[in-house]
């Protein structure tokens, strides 16, 4: 089995459904882009507030995805 070399991004990702809502579009807009996807880590839970209520959540995921060989 040969070695493999991971890259690593921070994005995030926004929704006004939920964070499991926020966290799905972030990895669904990066695999537009980039192959090899392997793994997310949470690395931070926010949101906005408007009027009083959540207007937003906003959560900032580090993408792990294998380079080519």
């Amino acid at each position: 089995m040969p070695n493999h070399v991971y890259k690593v991004i921070e994005i995030v990702g926004s929704s006004t459904v939920s964070t499991d809502d926020a966290i799905r579009a972030a990895v669904d807009k990066a695999g537009q882009s980039i192959r090899h996807l392997n793994w997310f880590e949470v690395v931070e839970t926010r949101g906005h507030i408007q009027d009083g209520k959540v207007a937003h959540f906003q959560v900032t995921l580090k993408i792990g995805f294998r380079i080519e060989d």
